[in-house]
């Protein structure tokens, strides 16, 4: 279960790591349709600074979809749910699975969107997704037309249910598993973790830092392992603003 604020100040001994839809910045209607502010951008350039670099953004888009989001930051990112990552160093770690079988499919996928107005299909390669969040009364469709398909897939593939969106992945790596491998390389090793999502995809996660001793936020409405609660993305930015000024006066009085 969540708590209530407040939640714990921040400390030089933290590193970040941040869901972005939902978290960062509000749900829009479409994937394609999303946009941030210059005033976030400024706001994570100033986190990363204030942190010493311990900072990374952990998200279900693809890693160059992020880039081009928050351009010209170039933060340490984790896409696809931990499918593929990029380092401190740049390095781009990307764990192989078979992508033919998704090609097979994902026509399939954009038959049942195109028969249903409303439902967006959404393909990032390594992953294939149903929106359905412009008409809630499909989720049945949605989630009925992914399972079938993911079924025929077979091991190796999961169904991932999202807020508003299905979503057909390789199994076997989720925001965990990437906060970890965060966790082991510089500059993050031997921080405590402090990670913030909004979705069922960020549960992992927040399962991974309650066992390291970190600090795990969840963000709006919902059963949560997390340990705190944020209402919304404006929340979420107004305490990043707080651990900014936080991490400065701290540098300030060292």
């Amino acid at each position: 279960m969540t708590a209530v604020l407040p939640l714990p100040r921040a400390s030089d001994t933290w590193a970040f790591f941040l869901d972005i839809d939902g978290t960062l910045i509000e749900h829009v209607e479409r994937p394609d349709a999303v946009s941030i502010d210059p005033a976030v951008v400024k706001l994570l350039a100033g986190l990363r600074a204030a942190s010493d670099g311990a900072v990374a953004l952990i998200s279900g888009r693809p890693v160059a979809a992020v880039d081009s989001l928050f351009t010209p930051l170039r933060l340490p990112v984790a896409g696809l749910h931990g499918i593929e990552r990029r380092d401190a160093l740049g390095k781009l770690h990307s764990h192989s699975f078979a992508e033919a079988p998704l090609r097979r499919v994902a026509g399939r996928l954009a038959a049942c969107a195109a028969e249903h107005a409303g439902l967006i299909f959404e393909d990032k390669g390594l992953s294939l997704a149903l929106h359905y969040r412009q008409a809630p009364q499909l989720e049945d469709v949605a989630l009925g037309t992914a399972a079938t398909v993911a079924v025929e897939l077979g091991e190796g593939f999961e169904l991932l249910h999202g807020k508003m969106v299905i979503e057909i992945k390789p199994g076997g790596r989720n925001k965990g598993a990437a906060i970890e491998e965060f966790l082991d390389e510089a500059p993050f090793r031997g921080r405590v973790p402090a990670f913030v999502g909004d979705d069922v995809t960020d549960e992992h996660g927040f399962a991974v830092v309650n066992r390291l001793g970190g600090h795990s936020v969840k963000v709006g409405a919902g059963e949560s392992a997390a340990r705190w609660h944020l209402t919304d993305a404006a929340a979420v930015r107004g305490w990043l603003t707080r651990c900014v000024e936080r991490l400065r006066e701290s540098a300030g009085a060292a």
